[in-house]
């Protein structure tokens, strides 16, 4: 299997491009060489509505900071999840958010909103806020490349739990927004395996360490959203949502 590269261009078969810079740095890592052949994917397909795919490429050219290819023939190749899962999140700190990122993509997340709420640890705005959003779409794209996905997860920009939570009660929720459902601890939450019939689409909104508090539960609730638990236990902040996304796969269609 050869080496797999996103690259967020209009891929044609019979064109040559240049392949855009964190592509062109990878391929003068592995040290590949004119002749050499990648597979290139860009999360549009060959460019008809709903297609998903990817495209075979032939190194043409070797520069000292730029790689020139030539487009070959295209695949249409479906890895995306059955169920869409957008993922809201209080930020856990450190590197687990990074972590976070990286297994959510090769898990299948549609998307994900990073979210600072009252009891997170890691907030960040302005330039640490863009550059940490570049760093994790930077993650989401090489964990694309790793496991096969052609299409990589949208990462939102950093906000508030509270100002996300009033665009979301702003929507009159269009078919496509799905079902919403908070990760809570509370007694009485209906178990998360009874809360996925009907739906392909899912927002899941978790806590950071701590998670949310009672007024914040009570928002997301007044938001729409409902209540739902993952068993007994209490799991980290890094973990609660990937459990949500790997039960999902597990009772997914094939």
């Amino acid at each position: 299997m050869s080496a797999r590269f996103y690259a967020d261009l209009a891929l044609v078969t019979g064109s040559s491009v240049g392949l855009p810079e964190h592509a062109a740095r990878h391929v003068q890592v592995l040290r590949l060489q004119p002749g050499d052949s990648i597979t290139l994917f860009n999360g549009q397909g060959d460019g008809q509505a709903g297609s998903e795919g990817e495209f075979e490429a032939t190194i043409e050219r070797m520069g000292r900071s730029d790689v020139q290819v030539l487009v070959g023939a295209y695949t249409a190749t479906r890895r995306e999840a059955p169920r869409a899962v957008h993922l809201a999140m209080g930020m856990p700190a450190n590197e687990r958010m990074d972590w976070l990122v990286e297994k959510a993509t090769e898990l299948g997340a549609a998307s994900i909103q990073p979210l600072m709420s009252e009891r997170s640890v890691l907030r960040i705005k302005g330039d640490r806020a863009d550059k940490k959003l570049a760093h994790w779409r930077g993650i989401a794209i090489a964990a694309s490349e790793q496991c096969g996905r052609n299409r990589v997860p949208l990462i939102h920009e950093v906000t508030s739990l509270s100002d996300w939570l009033k665009s979301c009660a702003a929507q009159t929720p269009p078919a496509q927004a799905g079902t919403r459902l908070l990760l809570s601890l509370q007694d009485g939450t209906q178990a998360l395996t009874q809360a996925l019939a009907g739906n392909n689409t899912f927002t899941f909104l978790s806590g950071p360490e701590g998670g949310l508090g009672p007024a914040e539960e009570a928002a997301a609730m007044a938001a729409g959203f409902r209540p739902v638990t993952l068993g007994p236990r209490v799991l980290r902040a890094e973990t609660a949502p990937l459990a949500c996304l790997s039960l999902i796969s597990l009772l997914s269609p094939t």
